[in-house]
């Protein structure tokens, strides 16, 4: 029922897109030049006192009548064709699409302990955290950097998770107040420090549901297996189905780093983590990015830009013609013929 409702509603606003007047409500005053074409028509005129008409009665009457009713009959249709101007008629451009290169990104950003881990590397931040690497490539994929155009037309919101989904910021065009929520941002301890991969990507949806008319995208940034145990947790593939179904590719960024050094059962988990990242990107038609350090985040965010920049063509036409200087031409032409005629064939005399 809710599909129908949506459905409904988006056939509402293709009307809407599709009407023939930009300002339908100038089209209110149209009975109004009726009733001024009767007030012209009646009222009366200079006459000349004559003892007798009785000579005159046999003449034809043809043209007397049109002088009278063809005055406010062209009146009448220049002052309809003045409101039909105001009123913006216009045209749809059925055989060009306006391209559409607004893309609603929600960033999905794991925040677990382990994103405190130091090892991945920046310029001039030998120690930096790879939460702190994730922080600055998504700062420049969003407000533009070195390598990043930035994406100034496109609506991006953010979700962070540990155990548990929050969206910090929902989608906005005021990217500035997103950045300093993202700053915000620390690594989750405690009961909180788990990893749910399947709810965040539930709740990234959730924040694309209410979107129309963009593309929607995903990005997804995780350095740890899914292992949410609370009744009620989504699996990762199936949020990813969800995500399929609704379109929406998922561009997913391990950053879990080489395991150098790790033993056979951290080995083991990085393994099941960047199985589960690859699984949720091929499922949804999204890809999926091994990052190791610093640069390799930047980079991965570098060609999900560069691979969400391709033009679309919008579902709905927004380009139209405009028509209004021809009607408002249209009653310029009638009330110059209008005032020729009535200066010479429908010169009235007193």
């Amino acid at each position: 029922m809710s599909r129908e409702i949506f459905a409904a509603a988006a056939a509402r606003r293709y009307r809407a897109s599709m009407a023939p007047f930009a300002e339908p409500r100038w089209l209110l005053l149209a009975p109004l030049s009726l009733v001024a074409a009767a007030v012209v028509a009646r009222r009366r005129k200079p006459a000349l006192r004559y003892p007798s008409l009785a000579l005159l009665r046999g003449l034809p009457r043809g043209r007397s009548r049109r002088a009278v009713v063809g005055p406010a009959v062209l009146n009448t249709l220049a002052v309809l064709l003045l409101i039909a101007a105001a009123a913006g008629p216009r045209r749809p451009d059925l055989a060009t699409r306006v391209p559409a290169v607004g893309v609603s990104i929600v960033l999905v950003l794991d925040v677990s302990g382990s994103m405190a881990t130091p090892d991945f590397p920046l310029a001039g931040q030998p120690d930096a955290t790879r939460l702190g690497a994730a922080r600055q490539a998504f700062r420049q994929f969003v407000e533009g950097g070195p390598g990043f155009p930035g994406r100034p037309d496109d609506a991006v919101a953010l979700v962070t998770f540990a155990a548990l989904p929050r969206t910090v910021c929902p989608l906005t065009l005021n990217h500035s107040v997103l950045l300093k929520l993202l700053d915000l941002e620390r690594p989750r301890v405690g009961p909180d420090a788990g990893t749910n991969i399947g709810d965040a990507l539930a709740e990234a949806i959730a924040r694309l549901d209410g979107d129309d008319g963009r593309r929607k995208v995903v990005v997804l940034l995780s350095d740890g297996e899914h292992n949410a145990t609370a009744d009620g947790a989504l699996k990762p593939r199936q949020a990813a189905q969800l995500a399929k179904s609704l379109g929406v590719p998922v561009y997913a960024i391990d950053c879990g780093g080489d395991a150098a050094g790790a033993t056979a059962d951290e080995r083991q988990q990085r393994d099941a983590g960047r199985v589960t990242l690859e699984s949720v990107a091929r499922m949804t038609g999204g890809r999926c990015f091994a990052a190791n350090d610093g640069e390799g985040v930047r980079a991965a965010c570098r060609e999900i830009d560069a691979l969400e920049r391709q033009p679309l063509d919008a579902f709905r036409y927004r380009r139209y013609h405009n028509d209004a200087r021809w009607y408002a031409l249209a009653a310029a032409a009638i009330l110059s013929l209008t005032f020729a005629l009535t200066q010479t064939r429908w010169r009235v005399a007193p």
